[in-house]
């Protein structure tokens, strides 16, 4: 079994930052891609960010120059540095894990969402 952790949200000014956080833990042998997605009322859940074990990096466009996703392997932690925050960033920002392999099965491929964490931008 697989157990995500995500921490970091919060309220925070325009202009301010947040950093975010999700560790993974379990039998863990591997993930392929880790990311966070965002969700707002009445809006489709849309890809914020998404970094691969290589390290190679996608961001959405509204986030491109303020975002920065990174990961630390060894911890199967992903991080997400949010600078420069608007009130638009305001969401639900929800960890995902994709390609995820276990210890027990390393063979099988699975995918893992987070609870999510509220951001919340505003003065």
């Amino acid at each position: 079994q697989v157990q995500l952790v995500e921490s970091g949200g919060g309220l925070v000014q325009p202009g301010g930052s947040l950093r975010l956080s999700c560790a993974a833990s379990g039998s863990i042998f591997s993930i392929y891609a880790m990311g966070w997605y965002r969700q707002t009322p009445g809006k489709q859940r849309e890809l914020v960010a998404a970094i691969t074990s290589g390290g190679t990096t996608n961001y959405a466009n509204s986030v491109k120059d303020r975002f920065t996703i990174s990961r630390d392997n060894a911890k199967n932690t992903v991080y997400l540095q949010m600078n420069s925050l608007k009130p638009e960033d305001t969401a639900v920002y929800i960890c995902h894990l994709d390609g995820l392999t276990t210890v027990q099965a390393p063979e099988e491929e699975l995918a893992y969402w987070g609870q999510g964490t509220q951001v919340t931008v505003s003065s």
